[in-house]
């Protein structure tokens, strides 16, 4: 049986973004002065207290600290050794306290890390010998750390690679001796991964091993969805099911079926999941959909059907899973949750890599292929950082790559083999190294030796996570991969898009016209910087019929905002444009360019008001749309409503607050104080409905309606509300603290006529002061007294008015 979650994995996969560690790393530096400055060992200068996050050097035997900032350790010129391995090639040539200061006799001149790996590649390629400057208590001197030799990563790497096979069987062979000795090592995520990387071997010599731990995955279940279960269950059901088929064993295919069906039940009525399955409401809860669980668990549904397990509610949850992701083709990243299309990067946590491989279980040859594109352009600082550290982006990314084929794999291991080679220990085993931060992040000391080695598995084709099914994409040529790497090429944590600033302005005008949308923001940020650019070029660009260009014109005539208004009258004419994307970004530009867009009005409040079902199923159009209107500090009607056709506004709003996207339902709010009660009176069953019937998706800003619509109705004084100032408060629920003041305060603006409300507040209080979170919601408990006390002495008794009457 696994393990509860530890509170170590609540902080792993709800801290933050991958912004959040910079900033953690920013404040840390700015109350720790000593962080911020690139120390120089040579002089006296010690690790930094607080900075305790080091590397792995490779086979060397060798654990190094460098200094990092802003992400990168681009600015390092050191590395100080802080650990060697006993009996390791460095062992005893480099001892606790040594610094290394370059390669080859030559200093470190542009980032130790990529240098240090870039050497390890080289040397296991010739005579294994890796040239080092060490210095030691003030003496310096070049020493030299021999290393087993491998050869060189093939140009199609790991596939026809003498060097990734090696790499595999030796890792392999440490990983067995590993799991045989401590099979309870590790969580339910390494654990499974380990298992499915032996049984990728296709060895009958590690079935022992391997069975061992598929006995352990059998007996997983957590019906009290303690913590943050969704991230184990899909792994472990991974492992069942790869294991099931692979081997023909039968014996566990009722608790395969078991787990299949727990994820089933426990997937929203859209098709996601968050931390944990759904409530007793058939919500999700906290921060809501998390697509990074959600992947691995949809993948885990399809393999246990195609190991044989059958029931109509599986294929139904597979299917809405599907529809939910392949929205983002074409579009962007995977994001985090229900948002926006993520497109500063090529992949967001690896989300596109495993995706790519569900697709490719599902014979979808466009979304894979296009999942696939997206895993090949995301290497070096992309692939280097992650939500709370890299390990799913690390993870996921050859799953993704090598579904295109050995060119795109080859070409992906040549730009970032250099990473694999320093996260190798010295018997073949690997430790997560995590993104170039001052501290270690949250998966500090995972065994990542599976997740690494399922990468070098991926020419046996044992298991489904390593091309059993072989890739229903295009397998691109040597040309196309090469190309894709140069569109992930410019991107750096700590100037971004430097790279697009040093290029012309043909060359940005060509990037609007890419297949990725990441590369056409990246040009369409760098033009709208130079006073060079002219929005007469991008307007004939959005007759034209290549769809990319036409969303490149559109994101450039977005950056520049107001001055796009000539563009005006062609985006308005791109609203009639068959493609669902390409309306969504014309109306985000025509947002964009404010009150001289506002002749669109018309057009955009009657798509608003009106839904094709049958091939927007979720109505994301209509979600988009909300955000392009109503937005409350970029949406067109964020000023005055003058002028607007009063019918079309609330055609459009009552539509909007049917939206399933939480968000995007908060959003209509900024118009509700722009209108007077005889205004908003048509509209007050349509707001009543959309607090009483939650979202079922956006959970995290769902309460943004809830509280907005109360307040609206508790303003005019309308008698349903005040029993749903108690309804909305759900005090079990994350995120209670904010709602619970938002319905008192809305309690409060019915003054007297709430007194028949009185007991309901002092049970509140009552049940507060007895609550788990008790302390920190004693500002909340002053609150409920504040707002009893008024109600009670309060000489007004405002008249009730009903909704429709």
């Amino acid at each position: 049986m696994i393990k509860t979650i530890t509170s170590q994995w609540f902080v792993i996969l709800i801290t933050g973004v991958s912004c959040w560690l910079e900033l953690a790393a920013s404040l840390q530096a700015a109350g720790n002065p000593s962080i911020a400055i690139n120390p120089d060992f040579t002089k006296g200068a010690s690790i930094p207290a607080g900075a305790s996050h080091d590397w792995n050097l490779g086979p060397t035997g060798i654990r190094g600290w460098m200094y990092s900032h802003k992400m990168e350790t681009s600015e390092a010129r050191q590395i100080a050794v802080t650990q060697v391995a006993k009996g390791s090639p460095a062992d005893p040539t480099f001892q606790l306290g040594d610094v290394i200061l370059g390669l080859v006799g030559k200093p470190f001149n542009h980032d130790p890390r990529t240098e240090f790996g870039k050497a390890i590649s080289a040397a296991e390629a010739t005579n294994g010998e890796l040239q080092l400057i060490r210095w030691r208590q003030g003496k310096t001197s070049n020493v030299t750390v021999k290393l087993p030799i491998l050869g060189a990563y093939s140009a199609t790497a790991p596939f026809d690679c003498a060097k990734s096979k090696r790499i595999f069987e030796q890792g392999c062979k440490a990983l067995a001796i590993k799991m045989k000795a401590k099979p309870e090592a590790g969580n339910g995520i390494t654990r499974s991964l380990n298992a499915l990387a032996l049984l990728a071997s296709g060895n009958p010599e590690y079935l022992p091993i391997i069975r061992e731990q598929v006995k352990w995955a059998a007996n997983y279940r957590d019906p009290e969805s303690r913590s943050l279960h969704s991230w184990f269950y899909g792994p472990v059901n991974i492992l069942l099911a790869e294991y099931t088929i692979a081997t023909g064993d039968q014996r566990f295919m009722p608790d395969l079926k078991r787990i299949t069906m727990e994820i089933v039940h426990g997937q929203s009525q859209v098709g996601s999941w968050g931390h944990r399955f759904i409530r007793e409401d058939g919500r999700l809860g906290g921060y809501g959909m998390m697509n990074a669980p959600g992947l691995p668990l949809t993948v885990s549904l399809i393999l246990a059907r195609k190991a044989g397990v059958k029931d109509p509610a599986l294929d139904r949850a597979i299917e809405k899973s599907a529809r939910l992701i392949r929205f983002y083709v074409g579009k962007g990243s995977v994001p985090y949750g229900d948002h926006h299309p993520w497109i500063q990067t090529h992949d967001d946590n690896g989300k596109n890599g495993i995706a790519a491989v569900m697709f490719n279980l599902l014979d979808d040859a466009e979304a894979a292929g296009y999942f696939s594109s997206m895993s090949i352009a995301s290497y070096g600082g992309e692939r280097d950082n992650g939500h709370t550290g890299n390990f799913l982006n690390m993870l996921w990314a050859m799953p993704g790559v090598a579904i295109s084929g050995p060119h795109a794999s080859g070409a992906w291991m040549k730009e970032f083999g250099w990473y694999y080679d320093l996260a190798r220990c010295s018997d073949g085993s690997y430790r997560h190294q995590g993104p170039p931060a001052t501290k270690p992040d949250s998966y500090r000391n995972w065994d990542c030796t599976g997740a690494y080695l399922l990468a070098y598995a991926q020419p046996l084709r044992k298991i489904f996570l390593t091309g059993k099914k072989q890739g229903v994409a295009t397998q691109i040529s040597k040309q196309s991969a090469a190309q894709f790497i140069e569109d992930g090429k410019g991107w750096s944590s700590k100037n971004k898009n430097s790279l697009y600033a040093d290029l012309t302005d043909e060359e940005l005008y060509e990037k609007l016209k890419s297949w990725s949308p990441v590369v056409r923001e990246r040009a369409a940020l760098a033009l709208a910087k130079r006073d060079t650019t002219s929005v007469d070029r991008f307007i004939p660009l959005l007759k034209v019929s290549d769809l990319p260009t036409q969303l490149g014109a559109c994101q450039a005539l977005a950056k520049l905002k107001a001055q796009s208004a000539p563009a005006v009258p062609a985006l308005i004419n791109t609203l009639k444009s068959r493609d669902l994307w390409l309306r969504v970004k014309a109306a985000e530009a025509l947002a964009a360019i404010g009150p001289a867009a506002k002749p669109a009005l018309p057009e955009l409040l009657t798509i608003l008001a009106n839904n094709d079902l049958q091939n927007d199923p979720r109505a994301m159009e209509q979600r988009y749309l909300c955000f392009a209107l109503f937005a409350q500090r970029d949406g067109l009607l964020r000023g005055s409503l003058d002028g607007v056709n009063r019918e079309a506004l609330y055609a459009a709003v009552r539509n909007g607050l049917k939206n399933e996207d939480g968000r995007a339902r908060s959003s209509l709010a900024s118009v509700f104080k722009k209108l007077t009660f005889e205004e908003i009176e048509p509209l007050l069953p349509a707001i009543h409905a959309a607090v009483v019937e939650p979202a079922p998706s956006g959970i995290m800003f769902a309460s943004g309606i809830l509280l907005s619509g109360l307040e609206i109705l508790a303003k005019y004084h309308i008698r349903e509300g005040l029993p749903l100032c108690f309804e909305v408060m759900e005090i079990e629920k994350w995120g209670k603290k904010n709602r619970i003041t938002g319905c008192l305060k809305a309690l409060q603006l019915y003054e007297g006529s709430a007194k028949p409300m009185l007991p309901r507040l002092k049970q509140l209080e009552r049940q507060l002061r007895n609550h788990r979170e008790a302390k920190s919601l004693e500002s909340t408990i002053e609150l409920i007294q504040t707002t009893t006390k008024l109600i009670e002495s309060s000489s007004r008794t405002p008249t009730l008015r009903s909704i429709g009457h």
